[in-house]
């Protein structure tokens, strides 16, 4: 899966001389919480977050009137809080791509670029709906998780296990634990019940670690 198949494409863009009231009312009115920002030319400079926004705010503590607050947001440019040099990512790149340059650099968004030009948006919701899917948290179906030796084969042992109880896999996910040697692996199946599965599975993994119907 790429990034431009779960991007937001066409985002609302702003310019560098946006007001802070005025890229507040953005976010707010359009429910987003991230803002590319652009020059005339259509050249990406930046990135605001609603954090930046809130961490340009005045404390709570402060002396300042309502009216000097106001002068001063109202006066207040985009330029002078965006995020630059933008993260990037191209939309033909693999959506865990994205997810690795979102976990590294501590963001929760990333602008999504076609042949240098900003084509879309993908955010941290966008991966974890991707997650929620390929773990089955939005289908009936079974979702049990073993620990195996982390070797060559296993995966399509355990697979074949599973295929002769009668069961289709309908998505799979593997995880590396704490122990360098076994891992995770985490099926969600359909046409097997659990009493059929776990017993069979028990003699064949060193470890059933979870199991539960999902709906």
């Amino acid at each position: 899966m790429l990034v431009k198949d779960r991007m937001t494409p066409n985002p609302i863009t702003i310019k560098p001389d946006t007001s802070f009231t005025e890229a507040f009312r953005i976010l707010r009115e359009n429910k987003i919480r991230h803002l590319p920002v652009m020059d005339k030319k259509g050249t990406l400079l930046g990135i605001v977050a609603q954090t930046d926004l809130l961490h340009a705010s005045p404390s709570s503590a402060t002396s300042l009137s309502i009216f000097e607050i106001n002068y001063l947001l109202a006066n207040l440019h985009i330029s002078e809080v965006m995020s630059r040099p933008p993260i990037t990512v191209p939309e033909d790149a693999p959506l865990e791509e994205a997810a690795r340059l979102m976990v590294q650099k501590k963001i929760g968004c990333l602008p999504v670029l076609r042949n240098g030009n900003l084509v879309g948006m993908i955010t941290e919701t966008d991966i974890f709906k991707v997650f929620v899917e390929v773990l089955g948290g939005e289908d009936a179906s079974l979702r049990v998780t073993v620990r195996v030796p982390d070797v060559r084969g296993e995966l399509a042992r355990v697979a074949g296990v599973i295929a002769k109880l009668g069961g289709n896999i309908c998505s799979v996910a593997r995880f590396r634990g704490e122990d360098p040697e076994h891992c995770f692996i985490t099926f969600r199946l359909e046409g097997v019940d659990e009493e059929t599965l776990v017993p069979t599975l028990t003699t064949e993994v060193e470890e059933v670690v979870h199991v539960c119907c999902t709906a």
